[in-house]
């Protein structure tokens, strides 16, 4: 059977690649916690995550290789090279296909094919996977040209025919993507993990809870069905759903979409129903119990303030808290200007644990009892965090996390 695994935890992520020197290879082994998939013991180390997007213009390609030859010589000098294997998670720029659209033409970047050879070499040699991260959701978020109904496993898009293979859906085509290159440089048994694969509920017009729901539910259909891919069928797909909450404060560089990729809200609570078979069991998640939140007050609009700073204060506020529902498509995009100052207001006096002071904006706003949360544009409350984490008021949330985890891993058992 395939795995998908929502209950990732991950192993040890050496990211920091610009400063990493041989003084730092060994590895403290209690840094090395017990992250674990589901119904197995194997666990990563992953060395960065996509140091070679095109964006970065190459900075990272220079000490990727050496830090991936460093850790895995500290997990031997630790006799942890045997449990524990090594990878770097790639993103799938590393892939290209310039003669031909097709899956089965796929190759390694040009520019970076020497350094994508060695590690590939080294990966092998060790027997450890080659991790790469899918995004069909990217794929259309990217292209306005892009056949939406390929995006999913359940789309009714025209086919695309690759000699004898026919693909339905894209993350099966990017997979084989990488299958064929992987086959082109030499390899064509290299196991494969995809290392995230996900579909985000707000921040584009494409992010919603009904497209999350209908690919992540259909991706866990298509993998646990262990029918692999047209270059790979019967060979179970290994993958990672990402992600498990919502990220307030990732970078939104490639969209306002990247702080909601989580299957539960920032709370601990289930944004859709999901059946972790994948065999329509009912099998469902279940939210974190006994969550405790801060009061139940907000900061709004006050109608009285001075609406000529009402621009630059609503930018101060969203540059230092989350107005990502505010974005194009976004569960909050219909408010109307004053509802977005209220929106972008609370966000950031919720991020400040609702502090007196930050609820202020030059008089601009003012604290409220009542709720104005509506039409599916959620206010939110924040929960207990930061400082107050040791607090007895806090137990209820920690356990409730803990209740979460448990819930997720169980299913699956």
């Amino acid at each position: 059977m395939g795995n998908i695994v929502p209950c990732y935890l991950t192993a040890l992520r050496v990211e920091n690649l610009g400063h990493f020197s041989p003084q730092l290879s060994d590895l403290d082994i209690s840094l090395i916690p017990t992250a674990y998939r589901c119904n197995e013991k194997k666990r990563y180390v992953a060395v960065g995550n996509e140091p070679f997007l095109t964006s970065y213009n190459g900075t990272f390609e220079g000490v990727t290789y050496p830090a991936l030859v460093n850790v895995e010589q500290s997990l031997a000098k630790a006799n942890l090279a045997n449990q524990v294997k090594v990878t770097v998670p790639l993103n799938a720029d590393v892939l290209t296909n310039p003669n031909s659209p097709l899956p089965s033409f796929g190759i390694f970047r040009p520019d970076i094919r020497g350094l994508m050879l060695s590690i590939v070499s080294f990966l092998d040699k060790i027997g450890a996977p080659f991790t790469i991260n899918l995004y069909p959701f990217i794929s259309l978020h990217q292209d306005p040209n892009f056949p939406r109904e390929f995006a999913f496993f359940d789309g009714d898009s025209p086919p695309v025919l690759d000699g004898s293979n026919t693909y339905t859906n894209v993350f099966d085509a990017s997979y084989d993507l990488l299958v064929a290159a992987l086959r082109d440089a030499g390899y064509s048994n290299m196991p494969i993990i995809v290392g995230e694969v996900g579909w985000p509920t707000d921040g584009d017009i494409n992010a919603n809870v009904q497209n999350a729901r209908r690919f992540n539910q259909g991706l866990l259909q298509h993998i646990l069905s262990s029918q692999g891919t047209p270059l790979r069928p019967g060979v179970p797909v290994e993958a990672y759903l990402f992600s498990l909450v919502d990220e307030d404060q990732k970078s939104i560089a490639p969209g306002g979409f990247e702080r909601h990729w989580g299957i539960y809200t920032f709370d601990g609570q289930a944004k859709y129903p999901l059946d972790l078979t994948g065999r329509g069991s009912g099998n469902s998640l279940v939210n974190a119990h006994g969550v405790t939140y801060l009061e139940s007050k907000w900061c709004i609009l006050n109608p009285k303030g001075d609406p000529s700073k009402l621009g630059s204060n609503v930018g101060y506020a969203c540059t230092y808290a989350d107005c990502t529902s505010l974005s194009y498509g976004g569960t909050c995009n219909f408010l109307s200007t004053q509802g977005n100052a209220s929106y972008a207001f609370n966000s950031y006096y919720q991020q400040n644990n609702q502090q007196f002071e930050s609820c202020n904006f030059q008089g601009l706003a003012m604290i409220t009892n009542k709720d104005p949360s509506f039409n599916g544009c959620r206010f939110e409350v924040q929960i207990v965090s930061g400082s107050l984490l040791c607090s007895p008021l806090s137990k209820s949330l920690i356990m409730g996390y803990i209740a979460l985890f448990i819930a997720i891993l169980c299913s699956f058992l």
